[in-house]
């Protein structure tokens, strides 16, 4: 029998963060295209797993019109059985994505939000059912009255790196998209790869443009999705250009329900496994987060689709 296989050597390499956020979204960008109806309580346990395996932000849910996405229906239900569980719902982001979003949201109690954007034309008119820059100024207006709310608010841009309609996106237009959200009070923006098109030099391309428009380094955050395989050679990417925060969804499972040749997103296991490889400190405990992304996956009929967790508990 071989060994039992542990975590991975550590072997620093210069120049890299010596400690990175990883930013939790399997509860809402991962659960939201899934057509198994997943339980209020469900959901509530998996958050809280995962808040103890040590992720120090969490994506709850998402308010937007359940006619869109049903699986997200139980928006404020998950909310309150988090208040109830007496958990920092500055902690639980919601997704909203218009004004009536907010109304809902902050009628819920919940304690920090984010709004989404397109980087492309095509995208925002398909998903949003807005011009590209009327959804911007619809997000700006959502994250001004969240300020006043006291509710802190992440920005969202979606197709970074590549638009199925539209092609390449060049990376002076997604920095126009970032800036704005930044100006309009957003703490921090998340660059989402939608369709997993990106590659290393790409990363480093729009990090740079978007720096370069005036947004810190350390505001920013990478969302990859792994479709063409490359979402750890992007996030390695990510770390050479400064970039300390990045997005994932245990289990790798979810994808963007609008655009159809997107997977699922890079899985907080693998990104969890790089990144103790690489002495890079997250304070998050991977066999607690494998263990609750098994309990989703187990529970959506499927195994889990991240390669650690296949490699570590193949059965």
């Amino acid at each position: 029998m071989p060994p039992e296989v542990g975590l991975p050597s550590r072997h620093r390499v210069p120049g890299l963060p010596e400690r990175v956020t990883v930013y939790e979204v399997g509860a809402r960008d991962g659960l939201q295209a899934e057509a198994v109806p997943v339980p209020t309580a469900a959901k509530v346990r998996m958050i809280r797993e995962l808040l103890a395996a040590g992720l120090p932000m969490v994506e709850a849910t998402s308010f937007v019109s359940p006619r869109w996405i049903p699986q997200l229906a139980d928006a404020p239900e998950v909310v309150a059985g988090l208040a109830e569980a007496g958990l920092d719902l500055a902690r639980h982001p919601v997704l909203v994505p218009n004004d009536r979003g907010l109304d809902r949201a902050l009628e819920a109690g919940a304690g920090a939000l984010a709004v989404f954007v397109s980087a492309t034309e095509t995208f925002a008119r398909r998903n949003l059912n807005m011009e590209r820059w009327e959804a911007v100024e619809a997000a700006q207006k959502v994250t001004e009255r969240g300020a006043l709310e006291g509710r802190p608010v992440r920005g969202y841009v979606s197709m970074v790196f590549g638009d199925p309609w539209e092609g390449p996106v060049a990376p002076g237009q997604v920095a126009e998209v970032a800036r704005a959200l930044l100006d309009a009070g957003c703490y921090e923006v998340s660059l989402g790869d939608t369709i997993g098109v990106g590659t290393p030099g790409h990363v480093g391309a729009v990090v740079d443009a978007v720096v370069a428009a005036g947004v810190p380094r350390e505001r920013l955050a990478l969302h990859l999705h792994d479709t063409y395989g490359q979402a750890l050679a992007n996030v390695y990417a990510g770390l050479l250009a400064g970039v300390e925060t990045f997005d994932a969804s245990v289990g790798g499972i979810g994808g963007c329900p609008y655009a159809g040749s997107a997977t699922g997103n890079l899985a907080t296991e693998d990104l969890l496994w790089m990144l103790t490889g690489l002495g890079v400190e997250t304070g998050v405990d991977l066999d607690a987060a494998m263990r609750a992304g098994l309990a989703v996956t187990t529970l959506l009929g499927r195994p889990s689709p991240s390669r650690v967790v296949q490699a570590l508990r193949p059965n």
